[in-house]
């Protein structure tokens, strides 16, 4: 795993840059926005593919576990990729209810994630 540090409007994001899953648990979404925090950065961006599929299915309650964590450390994340292949209405309703928000996206791509997450 690397984190790239990219700079947008004067905030530094920290991109994950990994060929596998790096979140699996609560407690690995800790460590991700430690890493980042330190190296100076308050905002986080995944692809889809480096998150645990059990991720997406709301009934184990990882989504709500590890963005409750993002939300009370004021972590804003963005996670890059295609959702529709869950069709879930359970989770097609929560990914509409973060992307209403300020601080939890579900974008199509880096560029979108990156202006998302340095809008004021």
């Amino acid at each position: 795993m690397d984190i790239q540090i990219v700079e947008k409007n004067n905030q530094k994001i920290a991109q994950i840059i990994s060929n596998t899953v790096e979140l699996k648990t609560v407690q690995d979404a800790l460590d991700l926005m430690a890493n980042a925090d330190y190296q100076g950065a308050r905002s986080l961006v995944l692809a889809k593919e480096n998150i645990d599929p059990t991720f997406f299915d709301l009934s184990t309650r990882l989504a709500g576990d590890i963005l409750q964590k993002c939300a009370n450390y004021f972590v804003k994340i963005a996670i890059v990729g295609d959702f529709e292949e869950y069709g879930s209405k359970s989770l097609n309703a929560f990914i509409a209810e973060c992307n209403r928000g300020r601080e939890i996206f579900f974008v199509p791509d880096l560029e979108t994630a990156l202006a998302k997450l340095t809008s004021s």
